[in-house]
């Protein structure tokens, strides 16, 4: 093992074949009530040493705020689904009796992200362990300090309770070569990431089943029937929570003309700053990095400035505020870099749409078929309707924050992978196992 890290190890054949023998051992010994022994434990560790962990995200990431992830952590590690959230079906009659259930894949290859490297990988392993599978991870680099003391913190966890060594590992210093030989093993069935369009293409070369959480780039629109007072401060709640790098959070805003005035004084009068076409100007000049030509996106997010504090981003772009606002938004064109790209920064373009159907259309392209996430503030119902039939996104709010759907003001489970793609959606235990069913055939088992 490497630097005393339980499931870290110099080599990542080793980690491989550690995390197998930890599967073996985890199925052969120990029940579905030892796994969730060991689940409970892995959540009571991890709020035991919540706070740490996440100062010792933000300051090796450098992204989002630190009081943030303490709040997003926390809840997430509480309300991961478990064993409980396992479910069994039964079909029963005159001949027989059928069950299907879930049952592990074995050992699962993961990647984990540099926006979310602690909780991805307790999240996963509380998942994973709930149907029977190990995990080898491939930290991202920058990354790689917090995953490591995660893993070791988790494989303790489990230890003490009595489980199995090593049910998750990685190789002390991730890299292509290591993802290359998980993704190559013959052992490993099943790979899980989180990433852009590049990483995704690469799980699927692999040949093996995938789950991945691709690329968003999530729409809200405020029509005219819109509470728009309590619009605007729960979009900006939710954009700007860790700095807008989740997924989920809204990147983008279409107001129809009738409201657009009301709604931009209700951010101006919670604190958001107003930007200038001229300050607008300077930071898409460092915030965006124009792509080749040929590429599937114009432009990428400056990955120097993913994730930081408006007021950092603006002082980098020249523009001097007072304190730390939350965000800084503007009046854009609904073409403009900023709407059509996954920036991940607390800078909000807002477009200003004629009518509903015209905000529909245009959300509808900015969201480039990601099938992510869209939200949509409205007190018509059949709005919200029309909006979601053409948005076909795997998380949908209506009148809230699209946290809303993961607990946050809203009822949901937390999971750490949501899986747009292959179409897993939120991957709960049941996304990482194998439906299998037993039959009693000729009438046995049916008692009625």
């Amino acid at each position: 093992m490497f630097n005393n890290y339980m499931g870290v190890f110099e080599k990542i054949e080793d980690a491989i074949d550690a995390s197998i023998a930890a599967q073996k051992e985890l199925m052969a010994k120990f029940t579905t009530e030892d796994r969730q022994r060991m689940i409970d434990n892995i959540k009571k560790t991890a709020l035991e040493h919540l706070e740490e962990v996440c100062k010792m995200e933000y300051e090796e990431t450098g992204y989002g705020r630190y009081e943030d992830k303490v709040l997003r952590n926390g809840g997430g590690f509480a309300s991961t689904p478990d064993t409980k959230d396992v479910p069994i079906k039964v079909f029963s009659g005159s001949k027989g009796l059928t069950i299907e259930y879930y049952a592990p894949f074995g050992v699962v290859g993961a990647i984990t992200p540099v926006t979310n490297p602690a909780a991805t990988i307790i999240a996963n392993t509380i998942c994973n362990l709930a149907v029977g599978n190990s995990l080898v991870f491939n930290p991202h680099p920058a990354g790689v300090n917090t995953a490591n003391w995660t893993i070791d913190m988790v494989n303790r966890a489990i230890v003490e309770v009595g489980g199995p060594e090593n049910i998750c590992t990685a190789a002390a210093q991730p890299t292509m070569d290591t993802l290359d030989a998980i993704l190559k093993h013959p052992k490993i069935h099943l790979v899980l990431g989180t990433g852009g369009p590049a990483m995704v293409r690469g799980l699927f070369a692999s040949g093996k089943k995938v789950i991945c959480a691709g690329p968003g780039n999530p729409p809200s629109i405020i029509d005219s029937s819109a509470d728009v007072k309590r619009a605007a401060y729960e979009v900006t709640q939710s954009s700007t929570f860790d700095n807008n790098i989740l997924c989920v959070a809204e990147k983008e805003i279409f107001v129809v003309a009738d409201v657009y005035d009301e709604f931009i004084k209700e951010l101006e009068n919670i604190g958001n700053y107003h930007l200038t076409a001229e300050e607008a100007d300077k930071l898409r000049e460092i915030c965006l990095v124009k792509n080749p030509e040929g590429s599937p996106e114009p432009y990428s997010a400056n990955k120097k400035f993913v994730g930081k504090n408006a007021n950092v981003i603006l002082e980098a772009a020249g523009i001097h505020v007072e304190g730390d606002p939350r965000q800084a938004f503007f009046e854009a064109d609904n073409m403009d870099p900023f709407v059509q790209t996954e920036q991940m920064m607390p800078i909000m373009p807002i477009v200003k749409c004629d009518n509903f159907e015209q905000a529909m259309e245009r959300a509808h392209f900015a969201e480039h078929g990601n099938r992510h996430s869209a939200s949509i503030w409205t007190k018509d119902l059949y709005h919200a309707t029309a909006f979601g039939k053409i948005i076909e996104t795997t998380i949908f709010v209506m009148n809230g924050r699209t946290f809303a759907a993961f607990g946050l003001g809203g009822e949901g489970s937390n999971v750490p992978t949501i899986a747009t793609p292959t179409g897993e959606g939120p991957a709960g235990p049941g996304a990482f196992a194998r439906h299998r069913r037993f039959a009693m055939a000729d009438g046995q088992g049916f008692v009625i």
